[in-house]
């Protein structure tokens, strides 16, 4: 049977994992087997399911629009150039 060592494993999860591992009536060896087998039996999101939905523009992005805006930034302050 294989084996599997984690390494600086965080002691909040590792409290976590003995109180529900006791909650469970199991050893930690096991609790720690049923969650990766839960967690890699679920069906897994695309990317497209992850991404957010795409921004609906108020008018097109031209070279026109995008100099405006970005000397409308320097103007207003809010962006700086580094130097």
């Amino acid at each position: 049977m294989s084996a599997l060592l984690i390494k600086d494993f965080p002691p909040e999860l590792h409290s976590k994992l003995k109180e529900e591992a006791a909650r469970h009536h199991r050893s930690m060896t096991r609790q720690a087997l049923a969650l990766l087998e839960q967690a890699l039996s679920s069906p897994t999101k695309s990317a497209a399911e992850l991404l957010p939905k795409p921004l609906k523009l108020s008018k097109p992005v031209t070279a026109k629009n995008v100099v405006a805006t970005i000397r409308e930034g320097r103007d207003s302050g809010k962006i700086t150039l580094p130097k």
